[in-house]
């Protein structure tokens, strides 16, 4: 099977049934694996078996469905609300029109002919800003999947089609025409589109921020020596591209002449520049700030880390989150539903209620089940969970947070355990110099000397922080001969004609050096869970040097927070069971587990798993990646491996253990708002259809007219949105 996936823009959707339609519809063609269709950004992705179809039947299988599928272009939200406005505009123009002939004294000429010229301003409402809902009905209905459409145009035709036939005297001298609950309806429903693709724009805000991140234009160097501009877009591996202070950075790629400070906040948040020269790595879109770069081009287009987080946010809002599942099975059925109840309203306003309803039964059992229909809100519901999801991953991003998958915003928020990995994650993943005991034979700086001079040609991780030690002190040596490295011991030299050996307790043993008056230094060093480097000149040991991985700064803090919302931390790693304890102890972990290889993390988190417990591991190497995917929510740090940031659900970009409790505040407080959307998207319905069906009408008197029904259905989708986007005022401040 040769698998691969298609992301286009969709045309044609009016609400989130039509989402679902598209995506049903996807599911039964032959090839198809998986197919998610957001309504909220109007896009859609297809996995598919690249031996059994492709793209092009796929986008021709979404014309067939009824709308119109094209590769992504990354459309501006404010193109589509600019449409909406075109359509609103001449609807209330239309509105003011029926206003003025309803209200307004007019010559009798006017006045008689009135009837006709309403029909005229109705037909070409109906026929302009009103055709979108009937043609997407139609696709609906064609589909056999009732959309808000469906509501929207049975409310419209029925009071247009009434009229027609009550103007020409169908229904006798009595016949009474309402026009402009027609006309007045296609706007009231007009403003909530518009409004509605205004909302949806800024709920979208983060991600074309993103995209107008990247730099249009480059200077490229050209083999001659000469500088030409070019479109960054039409730029090749290997291409070098000269910056000049202040310019985007427009390619990934190395530094091969000049230096300069760059302002990565874009990928990291770190708001200090870090400087850049000869063979550092650079990332496309930040800033360079000082001097001029030359840059050789290693990445273009898709594979640049601006555009895959770009890609990674998308797929984050295209994603469905676990609690959208019983909104989509409710919209499914919500429209028949309500078809239903509007039919029973007509039938008990005309056959039972009549003596209520007054001289005119018919048109009021009519204008009732008009109401019934187009005050439904399907809309609401579908918007509840996409909205909130696309505004909290934005936060996110703003944050430093990257959220790869939508459910992870939402499973976050239910987690009672958080597995850590050590080192990387809890601790730097580099070794320092913490102590440093000489012998009575050599002082402090020529132990370090002796050391440093052995360590200098050793790739060992140990060795290169002693190195590391020394050069921060300014040190210098000289060159040892007749190296030679034996793995799991240490070190075996000549240094200005002595035997150097520098290792552990064994490798000195092994060839009859004692510590002396070192061993209760070497105890206490080891009590601490300290790594230690022995070293020994000639036939003596002149003394020992502790190090450890430092703890990160905050990995107190995490644990302590962690407590506080009664989410148990547990530390894996595959250290020692005594630095083990002591890295655990100094961050306040209870619980950890030493000795720990790589295939047996997953199994670890799989264990929780079985006991009925919400999984979250934080990791940042290779060997976590199983854990990382087995994971309910697997968190990787932005510093680690470009694996376990592939398999994570959630990228933390700074190297910052915080980020792990703002990840979860933020889905928690994304959570909260889903749940008040969709309470508030099932009380607008509860409440709002008895009323419209004239429930309160035979007690207080209380009706609602299909136009401002209409405008309540709008008006429901925008709310939802709008309560959407105030997760934008999230602060992170305390932590």
């Amino acid at each position: 099977m040769h698998e691969q996936a298609i992301k286009f823009d969709i045309i044609g959707m009016h609400c989130v049934n039509c989402a679902m339609t598209i995506e049903r519809k996807l599911k039964e063609l032959q090839g198809v694996k998986s197919a998610r269709i957001n309504f909220s950004r109007a896009t859609g992705i297809v996995t598919y078996d690249a031996d059994v179809t492709n793209k092009t039947q796929i986008t021709r299988y979404v014309k067939e469905i009824g709308y119109t599928a094209k590769e992504r272009v990354r459309l501006d939200q404010t193109s589509q609300a600019s449409v909406q406005m075109g359509w609103l505009i001449l609807s209330i123009l239309a509105s003011i029109a029926m206003m003025v002939l309803m209200y307004a004294p007019l010559p009798a000429l006017v006045h008689n002919s009135m009837p006709y010229i309403m029909m005229v301003i109705a037909t070409i409402t109906v026929l302009g800003p009103g055709m979108d809902f009937f043609v997407s009905a139609y696709k609906s209905i064609k589909n056999l999947f009732a959309n808000m459409d469906v509501l929207v145009s049975m409310g419209v035709l029925s009071a247009y089609i009434y009229s027609v036939f009550a103007i020409f005297g169908t229904f006798g001298t009595s016949g009474h025409a309402f026009f402009e609950t027609a006309v007045m309806l296609i706007t009231f429903i007009r403003i909530g589109k518009y409004l509605e693709e205004r909302v949806k724009g800024r709920a979208s805000h983060a991600l074309q921020k993103l995209v107008k991140l990247q730099a249009d234009k480059a200077r490229l160097l050209t083999p001659e020596g000469k500088e030409s501009e070019v479109n960054a877009s039409s730029l090749q591996v290997g291409d070098v591209v000269v910056m000049r202070a202040g310019e985007i950075i427009p390619v990934d790629g190395e530094v091969i002449e000049g230096t300069s400070s760059v302002d990565e906040s874009m990928v990291t948040g770190e708001s200090m520049p870090v400087v850049k020269q000869k063979g550092d790595s650079i990332v496309g879109a930040t800033i360079n700030k000082t001097g001029v770069l030359k840059v050789k081009t290693t990445k273009v287009g898709e594979e640049t880390v601006l555009s895959q987080i770009i890609t990674m946010v998308e797929d984050a809002q295209m994603d469905k989150a676990p609690i959208q599942r019983f909104a989509d099975q409710v919209s499914n059925i919500f429209v028949p539903i309500v078809v239903g109840l509007s039919i029973i309203t007509f039938l008990c306003w005309y056959f039972l209620f009549y003596d209520v309803a007054g001289q005119q039964p018919f048109v009021w059992a009519l204008k009732m089940a008009i109401a019934v229909v187009v005050i439904a809100c399907p809309c609401a519901m579908g918007l509840a969970t996409p909205t909130a999801i696309m505004v909290g991953s934005g936060v996110g991003l703003d944050h430093a947070i990257l959220i790869k998958r939508a459910s992870a915003l939402e499973e976050i928020a239910r987690l009672n355990v958080m597995v850590f990995d050590k080192t990387g994650t809890i601790t730097e993943g580099h070794f320092v110099v913490t102590d440093i005991i000489p012998s009575t034979t050599v002082t402090e700086s020529e132990l370090i000397t002796l050391a440093v001079a052995g360590c200098a040609f050793s790739n060992h991780p140990l060795a290169q922080s002693v190195v590391d030690e020394a050069r921060g002190r300014n040190f210098t040596w000289d060159t040892v001969q007749d190296f030679h490295e034996e793995t799991g011991s240490g070190i075996i030299c000549r240094y200005k004609g002595k035997d150097l050996l520098i290792g552990n307790e064994g490798l000195l043993t092994s060839h009859g050096i004692t510590f002396g008056g070192l061993k209760d230094k070497v105890k206490e060093l080891e009590s601490h869970g300290k790594s230690l480097m022995f070293v020994s000149y000639g036939v003596i040991c002149v003394g020992v040097l502790g190090l450890m991985d430092r703890i990160k700064p905050n990995a107190q803090d995490v644990v302590t927070y962690l407590r506080q919302m009664n989410i148990r931390a547990i530390m894996m790693t595959g250290d020692s069971e005594l630095v083990a304890k002591v890295v655990a102890s100094e961050v306040g972990i209870n619980e950890y587990r030493a000795k720990v290889l790589p295939a047996e993390k997953m199994e670890i988190v799989k264990d929780f798993q079985r006991k009925g417990k919400k999984v979250g591991m934080v990791g940042d190497g290779i060997n976590d990646a199983p854990a990382l995917a087995q994971a309910d929510v697997g968190i990787a740090i932005g510093a680690g491996t470009d694996v376990a940031k592939e398999t994570g659900d959630i990228v933390l970009i700074r190297n910052d253990m915080m980020d792990v409790i703002r990840a979860i505040h933020l889905g928690k407080r994304t959570l909260s708002k889903v749940r008040q959307n969709l309470f508030w998207a099932f009380f607008y319905n509860v409440i709002g259809i008895p009323i419209a069906a004239g429930l309160l009408y035979p007690l207080f008197g209380i009706s609602l007219k299909p136009e401002y029904a209409g405008l309540a259905m709008a008006f429901s989708s925008v709310s939802v949105v709008t309560n959407s986007l105030l997760l934008k005022r999230i602060t992170f401040h305390k932590l």
